[in-house]
């Protein structure tokens, strides 16, 4: 019997050995991570907010992690394009993306999507955006209410701008619709700056501004803020209620930038990611040039965003079925 144990020892022996060495190669591999450059894809093209901002803590990233960080812009499809690309990546830190808040409302708005949002694992909430609702001054509408009551006596005849079809922007705004009982007209525009333009050229009866877009114009004369989407309000708008205040917690969900990796990535890695984001973000350098461009900067822990991600992406599923937007 003792013999059979020596026997049986003697011949795991070397398995147990080779069981540590690779136990002890994959710790090392990535205690040394990053051993060499990091990609960050941007799904939207080069030169917007998404962009702007994946640039600022690329540099930060890159001189904090000794290793350059290359972001490459990977736009089409609502973002799906780059959204799947990190998807589809190896899981080993090297290849990164920023996000938006499309991430999660892409599945409610597509039949086929080639990634599942569990293909994804969050690493760390940026920054925290929303949607102003705009009128021109001309209008004489100075509060949300007075805008309803404006809608409902001339039904038709009114108009709500969007920066696109099936955005945040065009859902929040076809949501208002039906929880106000009002039929106005949705105008989308390829992006926020046309919206802003028609809307100071008084083309538009409403509009739901990118807060980052709206931001230059908030002091304008040429507009009146009626309210914010959004949990809070907004620091620099303080006087501005909520869209919840106002009535229609329907619109409470904010908009934000994320950083994503694989969902095979090493959880020491995504800690690792997420810490450095969060200590970015959270600078005072970075956190005043995500202030100066209108956001809200966050910051925060992997399991934060992921319960964050999940809560939000049951919202803009419910939004999409109850207005029945669809890009099919």
């Amino acid at each position: 019997m003792a013999f059979t144990r020596r026997k049986t020892l003697t011949h795991l022996l070397p398995l147990i050995a080779l069981t540590a060495t690779c136990g002890m190669g994959s710790a090392q591999a990535q205690g040394d991570y990053p051993s060499k450059p990091i990609r960050i894809v941007v799904p939207y093209p080069a030169g917007g907010g998404t962009d702007t901002i994946t640039r600022l803590i690329g540099v930060q990233l890159s001189q904090r992690l000794g290793q350059p960080v290359v972001v490459e812009n990977k736009p089409g499809a609502s973002g799906i394009l780059g959204n799947d690309t990190v998807a589809k990546a190896p899981g080993d830190g090297y290849t990164v993306l920023m996000g938006i808040t499309a991430v999660v409302q892409v599945p409610a708005l597509y039949k086929k999507v080639p990634y599942k949002l569990s293909d994804l694992t969050p690493v760390s909430q940026v920054a925290k955006s929303a949607d102003l609702l705009m009128v021109p001054r001309s209008s004489g509408v100075t509060t949300l209410q007075q805008f309803v009551d404006k809608a409902r006596a001339a039904p038709g005849t009114l108009n709500f701008g969007s920066y696109g079809n099936a955005t945040t922007s065009h859902m929040n705004g076809e949501r208002f619709k039906q929880k106000a009982g009002i039929d106005i007209t949705h105008i989308p525009y390829q992006g926020s700056g046309p919206e802003v333009q028609a809307l100071l050229g008084g083309q538009l009866s409403l509009a739901f501004v990118d807060v980052t877009a709206a931001y230059p114009h908030i002091k304008s004369d040429k507009v009146n803020i009626l309210a914010i989407t959004g949990a809070h309000r907004h620091p620099a708008l303080p006087q501005v209620p909520t869209m919840t205040e106002a009535g229609y917690p329907a619109l409470a969900a904010n908009g934000w930038f994320g950083v994503f990796v694989p969902a095979s990535t090493p959880r020491a890695i995504v800690d690792k990611l997420s810490a450095e984001v969060a200590s970015i973000v959270k600078s005072p350098e970075v956190s005043k040039r995500l202030t100066d461009m209108g956001l809200v900067p966050v910051g925060s822990l992997p399991d934060e965003f992921k319960a964050e991600v999940e809560k939000d992406a049951a919202h803009w599923k419910s939004v999409a079925e109850a207005t029945k937007i669809s890009m099919d």
